[in-house]
């Protein structure tokens, strides 16, 4: 597996695990409260309904109760003889119609045989004959009677409240017909949201009053579940039916009171529910039907708005997955790749020191043959003194030789005296140095390569500085690093390396100054991060500066650079100076002065 597959594969799982640990939680408890709302909601809706129909279905209860008493009080007021002038008739239905907001559509006495003896209302029914009507012959079985509405003689919908009175030992029946657009206004009365009406379906299946929209598809099943659950009667329904809903399966069946219905058949593609409620003994039933939805209508609101904010809850979790699992594992992959270049400093730094060990042997075993060939050229000029030499034509020539490698084997032992010191001088210890002298050792040291890359060195060091408290290897690999950054930054084309000494108050002020491209802007502030380089592979690690800028803080000192594109670098190098505390400490030697180092 490849990094790149690896790091995908990575993000995948955190991506993954993420949304897992944040989408359970909130899955459950929007379930669980989710469950509970919409079940409390749901069974406080229905109470709500079921107690409006209740009331609703002791108003027309007591409607139809209170005309019956009004035509009983009538009858038993007045003699049959009375009530058959026709006059008086039309007086007392003036009187009720006035009293009573034209509840009473007409009035009449109907003897025994069924003919109507007197009439007073608006159509012409004087002398009717009533034998064959339901209503008669029901009414003559009991003292009163409440038909269902029918058309009648007068072709109208309509029904008869009728009270029967014995006098004189004949039997009369006393009649009122109801109006009928007065009693269906009093039922659609209980109108609730959008698709909520009520209406009356008698036993038989006759509408007593007029839906507000065609439920004829609807009728059959209605009076099928009455006749399943013989509501309104004294048997007890059955305990389990498909038609009932299963959050209204603790409604009061047995009561007779109000009945809830939720089909599992649908209408138009709604889904209805029924509040059913026996009236008139349990020959009609008060029927309630709504729209599930316009029902629960805020349930379903809310239970949206839930969804929504679910949604974007998880689009936002998702997202945020998304980006901190790319940031994790982008961290990831910068540890992965700083820890492979720590790894590479570490084995570039074992050859290093091993190269160091290698460079030290290497000098000392050469300064042996080039300390006897020193010697030998020694005492080869001293053979040379004798008379024999001297008259010889090539003595001079022979001077030039022997000069010559004495010469070149103290410049051998010079050389290998630096690359021991250079080589040696590891200890961490803190001494007093003098800056001036490291600053033209390395200068020394550097001569080579700043010849190689066109590079003038320049120093201009101030005289009489005090020393400074610090590690001599440390300060000679700040100043390494420096002088080998400064040289590259010049590359090929050459340019001119300044190095300047000064003391400010309580510190030595170290300036490197070249004429290299310069660093940009937007890196400035980045040069001392750790691994951080501008450099092509292979030519840096991006550590120099940073050890650098470690160990000058460690001394309690600071370092700051200015720079231009095209014009140069200047690097500001703050040591703090050794505080003179004897006078009698012994003084080490100063170098010091204006150098210049061609290449």
């Amino acid at each position: 597996m490849t990094k790149e597959q690896y790091y995908s594969s990575l993000t995948r799982k955190m991506i993954l695990i993420v949304m897992l640990v944040s989408f359970a939680p909130l899955a459950l408890i929007m379930a669980l409260t989710g469950y509970e709302f919409h079940t409390s909601y749901k069974n406080k809706v229905i109470a709500h309904l079921e107690e409006i129909v209740r009331k609703h279905k002791q108003h027309v209860d007591g409607f139809l109760m209170e005309k019956l008493a009004d035509l009983s009080l009538l009858a038993s007021s007045f003699t049959p003889e009375v009530l058959s002038q026709e006059q008086f008739l039309q007086e007392l239905l003036a009187h009720l119609r006035k009293g009573f907001g034209g509840t009473f559509a007409d009035l009449g006495l109907v003897d025994e045989q069924g003919i109507q003896v007197a009439y007073a209302g608006p159509f012409n029914l004087g002398r009717a004959n009533y034998m064959a009507a339901e209503w008669f012959i029901e009414s003559k079985r009991s003292s009163y009677y409440i038909s269902d509405v029918f058309l009648g003689l007068r072709g109208i919908p309509h029904f008869v409240i009728a009270v029967k009175k014995e006098w004189q030992g004949r039997q009369w029946i006393f009649r009122a017909t109801i109006d009928f657009d007065v009693f269906n206004r009093l039922v659609e009365n209980i109108r609730i949201g959008k698709t909520g009406m009520a209406f009356i379906l008698s036993k038989a299946g006759a509408f007593q009053t007029k839906p507000r929209v065609d439920i004829s598809a609807e009728k059959d099943m209605i009076l099928e579940f009455i006749r399943k659950r013989k509501f309104g009667t004294e048997e007890k329904p059955a305990k389990e039916d498909r038609l009932v809903a299963p959050i209204l399966a603790q409604n009061n069946f047995e009561t007779g009171d109000v009945l809830v219905v939720s089909p599992e058949r649908q209408f138009l593609n709604q889904r209805m529910i029924y509040f059913i409620s026996p009236l008139k003994n349990g020959e009609w039933f008060l029927v309630y039907r709504q729209d599930e939805g316009d029902a629960f209508s805020d349930l379903y609101r809310a239970r949206t708005l839930a969804f929504g904010v679910l949604l974007l809850g998880g689009l936002v979790i998702v997202v945020t997955a998304f980006l901190l699992s790319k940031r994790m594992v982008n961290r990831i992959a910068r540890a992965d790749r700083e820890k492979e270049m720590m790894n590479e400093q570490v084995i570039e730094t074992g050859k290093l020191a091993s190269l160091g060990e290698l460079a030290a042997g290497i000098a000392h075993e050469i300064n042996n043959p080039v300390a006897i060939m020193v010697e030998e050229a020694g005492w080869i000029q001293d053979m040379l003194e004798a008379d024999e030499f001297k008259q010889s034509e090539d003595y001079a020539e022979m001077q030039r030789a022997v000069n010559q490698i004495r010469t070149q084997g103290g410049r051998c032992k010079e050389i290998n005296h630096k690359l021991l010191s250079f080589a040696r001088r590891t200890d961490p210890a803190v001494k007093e140095v003098q800056l001036n002298s490291m600053v033209n050792e390395m200068a020394d040291f550097s001569e080579q390569r700043a010849k190689y890359s066109n590079v003038v060195f320049r120093l201009d060091l101030a005289p009489d500085l005090p020393p400074i408290a610090a590690s001599p290897s440390e300060i000679q690999q700040v100043l390494l690093n420096f002088v080998n950054n400064a040289i590259d930054a010049m590359n090929e084309k050459g340019g001119v390396l300044t190095m300047t000494t000064r003391r400010e108050n309580d510190f030595i002020v170290l300036n490197v100054s070249d004429t290299g491209q310069g660093i940009p802007q937007a890196n400035l502030q980045r040069i001392f991060d750790p691994f951080f380089t501008t450099k092509p592979v292979g030519k840096g690690t991006g550590l120099g500066l940073s050890i650098c800028y470690g160990i000058i803080e460690k001394m309690g000192g600071r370092i700051s650079v200015n720079s231009a594109v095209g014009v140069g670098t200047t690097f500001h190098i703050h040591l703090p100076v050794v505080r003179e505390e004897d006078d009698d400490e012994e003084e080490q030697p100063d170098i010091s002065g204006t150098y210049t180092y061609f290449g």
